[in-house]
């Protein structure tokens, strides 16, 4: 892993690179269909909760340096049992998250391919994402690794396509198009900020950068800002030109392609095509790429010496690499058949990832409540609160962390000593012994 000093210009990069992906290519039209234009306010909300994710992971990443990411954050502000979960359900995030990119990047091939409109869409979109899944694999299987130099040009594309969409098309952008604003009420606008959640997270992925600057308190300032500045008006632009532009067909599952075609006519649907594979097959191999990363820091996957500290030394056995690679396999295709079928829409699969990162954030937020102090703790608490109130909204999606908090308290619960065991040790420990400190054999 590269260990160079990082520059402030690389250092946001690495940052907007985080906080931007495929999602782009969806969920705008997808929180436009749930709350209209008054989705918009959803964007806005979470912009802010987004600013307040960046002072916590940042000081975290400082405060922390070597905890291992957000488990280690967890595990060290609320205990090991609570950082196998939000490991596991990162982890689980990241598998269910594989298949729903393809199947986004699918939409815009078949949006392209007009002899597949109607009723037999969903069955050749499937196809597609299934497709593209399997090459993912595959690559992954070969030893393809994502690196971050190829991360940041798929980010760039992302960023010059958008900015062609949302420039090229705002003169066809009418005002009547934001009327009603709220066609489905206020509470709508909660749905739509859960769905929003799977495009603002990221800054728990570059919060162990902040020890590779040079000058860490200066230099993450401006990182931060230029960041916050440059996803700020990439999604409050797109949001906002796919309501102006499109109206009533804001909507759509494929928002992007629509404003390509109002900016440069007939060949915008194959460009956001295009661009959309490209962003699929890398975005993907890359989530697939930090997975197994992750893999090598739960038990009972991972491999190290003996007594290391949690965390060092420790990788991913090669049958855990193989087995996250089939339990991806074993998780998207059938996801994608049922999605072909139509037996289940876009929106509650891209539920699921998102109220399970949801679910890792409230772990996060609440952990450093108790372990920072100052700006950082300052940013945890309402950033907690916020998490809380979009987990609310969540619904049956809840049931998947919930699973997830379960089955691993199972061994945690094991592992702790009964009550009498309990009562034994604080007999036995001499008056005035310290908490935790163990009894004198003999005397």
């Amino acid at each position: 892993m590269d260990s160079s000093p990082l520059t402030t210009a690389r250092g946001a990069a690495l940052y907007i690179g985080a906080l931007l992906g495929p999602g782009l290519l969806l969920l705008p039209g997808l929180a436009a269909r749930t709350a209209g234009p008054a989705s918009v306010v959803a964007w806005i909300a979470l912009l802010g909760l987004s600013a307040l994710f960046a002072c916590v992971f940042a000081a975290l990443g400082r405060g922390f340096p070597s905890a291992g990411g957000v488990m280690g954050y967890v595990s060290a502000g609320l205990g090991d049992w609570a950082g196998r979960a939000a490991g596991w359900s990162f982890l689980a995030g990241v598998i269910s998250g594989a298949p729903i990119v393809c199947i986004i990047g699918a939409g815009y091939v078949t949006a392209v391919i007009g002899a597949f409109r109607g009723p037999g869409e969903a069955g050749a979109q499937a196809i597609i994402a299934g497709v593209l899944l399997l090459v993912v694999l595959a690559l992954a299987a070969g030893g393809l690794r994502s690196s971050a130099t190829a991360q940041l040009l798929l980010v760039a594309l992302l960023i010059v396509v958008v900015t062609v969409a949302v420039s090229g098309s705002a003169r066809m952008a009418r005002s009547a198009n934001w009327a009603p604003f709220a066609p489905r009420g206020w509470t709508a606008v909660g749905h739509a900020a859960a769905l929003l959640m799977l495009s603002f997270v990221g800054w728990e992925a570059v919060a162990p950068l902040t020890t590779r600057f040079r000058d860490p308190r200066r230099q993450l300032t401006r990182v931060i800002a230029i960041a916050l500045a440059v996803t700020t008006a990439i999604y409050l632009g797109l949001a906002i030109t796919v309501i102006g532009v499109l109206g009533p067909d804001a909507g759509s599952s494929i928002p992007l392609a629509g404003l390509l075609e109002a900016a440069i006519g007939s060949a915008g649907p194959a460009v956001a095509a295009v661009a959309a594979v490209i962003l699929t097959l890398g975005a993907t191999n890359s989530y697939i790429t930090g997975a197994s990363a992750m893999v090598g820091t739960l038990p009972p996957l991972r491999a190290g010496r003996a007594g290391a500290p949690s965390g060092e030394g420790l990788q991913a056995r090669p049958e855990a690499r193989r087995g996250l690679l089939v339990t991806i396999a074993a998780t998207g295709f059938p996801l994608i058949a049922l999605y072909g079928a139509g037996l289940i829409s876009v929106t509650p699969l891209v539920a699921i990832p998102t109220t399970l990162f949801l679910s890792v954030y409230l772990g996060s937020t609440v952990a450093a409540i108790r372990l920072l102090r100052g700006l950082g703790r300052v940013a945890a608490v309402p950033a907690a609160v916020a998490v809380t109130a979009l987990l609310l909204f969540c619904g049956w999606a809840l049931t998947a962390p919930a699973l997830i908090a379960l089955v691993t308290a199972i061994p945690w619960l094991r592992s702790r000593p009964a009550r009498g065991e309990v009562a034994r040790r604080a007999v036995s420990r001499p008056a005035g012994a310290a908490v935790g400190q163990p009894a004198r054999q003999g005397s």
